[in-house]
C-alpha cells in the first residue's frame, strides 16, 4: 500500500512539468577528437570510449587556473549566510559560451569568511545538485553545512540555469540521447568540480569533501575517484550504472524514446563506461562514502542502488549506508528533506 503511494506521488511529481523533448539519436562525433570520416560513428565512438578507458586520469585531468572571481553578495544575501559568487573558466569548452564559465555560490562556515588562507584549516565541501536544478536547488542544504561547520560551495552544474544557453528550457545537453555529448559534458562538471576543489585548497582548507544528488551524485564518485584532496563523500540517490538510471528511470523515459531502436541497454552501457560509477569502485578505497537511496524511487531504481550498496560490502570498502522511506522527487518534500539534509550534514561533519 506504502508502495502504490508513492509511487503515485512520484509519477505526479516526475510529470508537472510538460518541457520535457525526444530529441534525435545522434552519436556525437562532434563531441570527440580526432573523428575519423572513414569510420562508421558508432565504431568511433566505441573506439573513443575504449580510449578513455585505458588512462581515465588523463581523461578527467584538469590543468591549474589563477583565473577566480569573486563577487561579494548583497548585504540580504550575506544576511542569509552567503559570501558571494565565484566564478571561473571550465577546463572543457562547448560550442555554448555560456556554459563555459563556472558559477559557484560560497557559504562559509563561522571563522571561514574572509577570501583569505583559512586559519583553521576547516571543513569545506563542493555541493553539486541533481539534473535541471534550478538556480536555488540546495541553497538550503549549503546553508544547513555552513550552520554546522562545514563551509560549502555550491556548483551550477552545466547546461543549468545561468549557464544555460537561450535555446534549452531543460538541461538536455548534460543527459541525453547524443552519446559522446552526455560523456563529453558528464566530464565538463568533474572538471569543474576538480577547479572548484583547487580553488578551496588555495584557501588553505585540508578536510575537502563533496556531496551530490541523483546525477549530482554520480558526478561526485566520478570527481573523488580522480581528486586525491577529497576525503569524504556524501551520494543522495546512487546507481551503479549511467545507463541503466536512464533506461528504467521515471525522469529519463523521453531520453530513452530517443535511444530506442538505435542502441540497446548492453551497448550503452559500454559506451557510457566514463561516467559510470561502477567504473571506478577500485578508487573508492581512500574515500570515506554514504550511500544515500530511496525505498521507492522510481527515478533511481531501488534495486540498482542495492547492487551498488552491495558491491561496496562485497569488496569492504568504507562507507555508511542510508535507505530513505520515500521515493526520488518525495524526497525534496517535507518531513523527508529535513531527514535527508540531517544525514548528509551529520555524516560530512563526521568525516571531515
Amino acid at each position: 500500500m506504502l508502495a502504490r503511494f508513492f509511487h503515485a506521488w512520484e509519477r505526479r511529481l516526475a510529470f508537472a512539468t510538460k518541457d520535457r523533448v525526444v530529441r534525435p539519436f545522434e552519436w556525437g562525433t562532434e563531441w570527440i577528437s580526432p573523428s575519423d570520416p572513414d569510420i562508421s560513428a558508432d565504431l568511433q565512438v566505441e573506439r573513443w570510449v575504449d580510449q578513455v578507458m585505458e588512462d581515465t586520469a588523463a581523461f578527467f585531468h584538469v590543468p591549474p587556473t589563477n583565473d577566480f572571481a569573486f563577487a561579494v553578495a548583497s548585504a540580504q544575501r550575506r544576511e542569509q549566510g552567503e559570501a558571494g559568487t565565484l566564478t571561473f573558466p571550465s577546463a572543457l569548452t562547448t560550442p555554448h559560451p555560456e556554459n563555459n564559465i563556472v558559477t559557484g555560490r560560497w557559504f562559509p562556515a563561522a571563522g571561514d569568511e574572509r577570501l583569505t588562507r583559512a586559519a583553521n584549516r576547516g571543513r569545506a565541501v563542493v555541493v553539486l545538485p541533481q539534473w535541471n536544478s534550478d538556480a536555488g536547488a540546495h541553497i538550503g542544504l549549503s546553508r544547513v553545512l555552513a550552520r554546522f561547520g562545514v563551509s560549502a560551495l555550491r556548483l551550477s552544474l552545466p547546461y543549468h540555469d545561468v549557464r544555460m544557453p537561450p535555446e534549452l528550457t531543460r538541461a538536455d545537453y548534460i543527459v541525453s540521447s547524443n552519446i559522446a555529448r552526455t560523456v563529453q559534458v558528464c566530464r565538463q562538471a568533474v572538471l569543474d568540480a576538480r577547479r572548484a576543489v583547487a580553488w578551496l585548497a588555495s584557501l588553505g582548507f585540508e578536510r575537502i569533501g563533496i556531496v551530490g544528488t541523483s546525477l549530482g551524485s554520480c558526478l561526485a564518485m566520478l570527481t573523488s575517484a580522480h581528486e586525491p584532496l577529497i576525503r569524504a563523500q556524501a551520494l543522495n540517490h546512487v546507481s551503479p550504472f549511467f545507463a541503466d538510471v536512464v533506461w528504467r528511470g521515471l525522469s529519463t523515459q523521453h531520453v530513452r524514446h530517443g535511444l530506442e531502436g538505435h542502441i540497446d541497454l548492453e551497448r550503452l552501457r559500454r559506451v557510457w563506461r566514463p561516467i559510470s560509477p561502477w567504473s571506478y569502485l577500485d578508487r573508492a578505497g581512500q574515500t570515506q562514502t554514504l550511500l544515500v537511496y530511496a525505498a521507492y524511487d522510481l527515478t533511481f531504481p531501488r534495486d540498482l542502488s542495492v547492487v551498488l550498496v552491495d558491491e561496496f560490502k562485497r569488496r569492504g570498502l568504507p562507507h555508511e549506508t542510508v535507505l530513505l522511506r520515500c521515493g526520488h522527487y518525495s524526497t525534496g518534500s517535507i518531513p523527508f528533506k529535513f531527514f535527508d539534509g540531517f544525514v548528509l550534514t551529520r555524516f560530512l561533519r563526521g568525516r571531515l
